[in-house]
């Protein structure tokens, strides 16, 4: 894409963190904006700092993990601003990050899985025919993770597993939309290893009740607090990458047309090194820490 002004872009997970990054991103662009975000007031807080800066925007309550949600969100931007020409499958949880994968709740994975790759593929599902039957130059941005979804972490078994399948989830998308000539393009955002103020490790406190777990977790929930007290003990630096920062790579990203969003990061880097050597070897798999 290169012309931005008077275009639309929606964003799922857009009332807080990356999100509402992004929508701000655009907006400074001549974007008009929609944010979906499962909760109501932050939805009307992002919408209300969006239009007292001079936006066009507005929100609507959204569960990515409801496809009916999701075509409501499509039909509220088009009813409204009649086009979509970005669409940012943003929305992500934690699920609960730390605790071997059999010891997880099938509710734990339920959760994790619907919002992280269910949330994509009804994003795809209910825009992509739409976008494709405006014509206009459009593009989708699926957000993936430097921490699970390069290379998989032994201490986050269903964040990993969801954040993994959105990478090729996303390759396959762009293939999909190539083979055909559309002027869709496609990208995969890792936001990068130091990127933790985004509400992600607090998204427990949304959990919807559907996926309540019958029983104690067996392990706690991973918060803010408690990841930078391991990432500390371990040695990593925990200088924190703003969030203004990932969305400026992901316009950079969308104006050339670029597939791979990827921070300048050696630990990236070596994390990409480590499992692509391990493959070319066929040797057992190295793991490093986030």
């Amino acid at each position: 894409m290169k012309q931005f002004t008077d275009r639309v872009a929606v964003i799922t997970g857009g009332a807080g963190g990356v999100g509402a990054a992004m929508a701000e991103r655009f907006a400074t662009a001549g974007m008009s904006v929609v944010i979906a975000d499962l909760a109501e007031d932050r939805v009307a807080t992002t919408v209300a700092k969006l239009a007292g800066q001079g936006a066009r925007a507005i929100g609507l309550p959204t569960d990515v993990g409801d496809l009916a949600s999701v075509e409501a969100l499509r039909d509220a931007a088009y009813s409204h601003f009649g086009a979509v020409h970005v669409l940012c499958n943003n929305a992500g949880v934690g699920a609960g990050a730390e605790g071997k994968m059999w010891e997880h709740t099938l509710n734990d994975w339920g959760w994790g899985l619907n919002v992280n790759l269910w949330g994509m593929i009804h994003g795809v599902k209910a825009f992509v025919p739409a976008m494709l039957e405006g014509g206009e130059p459009g593009h989708i941005v699926n957000t993936s993770s430097g921490n699970g979804g390069i290379a998989p972490l032994p201490n986050t078994a269903v964040y990993a597993t969801s954040k993994a399948a959105v990478t090729a989830f996303t390759e396959v998308l762009y293939g999909q939309l190539h083979s055909i000539d559309a002027n869709i393009g496609v990208s995969v955002l890792y936001p990068g290893p130091n990127v933790l103020k985004t509400g992600l490790l607090e998204s427990s406190g949304h959990r919807p009740d559907a996926w309540a777990n019958d029983t104690p977790r067996t392990t706690p929930y991973t918060t803010i607090a408690s990841f930078e007290a391991a990432m500390l003990a371990a040695g990593v630096d925990l200088t924190y990458t703003p969030v203004e920062f990932v969305a400026e790579a992901t316009f950079d990203a969308i104006r050339a047309n670029r597939f791979w969003i990827l921070p300048e990061s050696e630990r990236i880097d070596q994390r990409i090194r480590t499992r692509a050597d391990s493959m070319l070897a066929r040797s057992q798999p190295t793991y490093m820490e986030a």
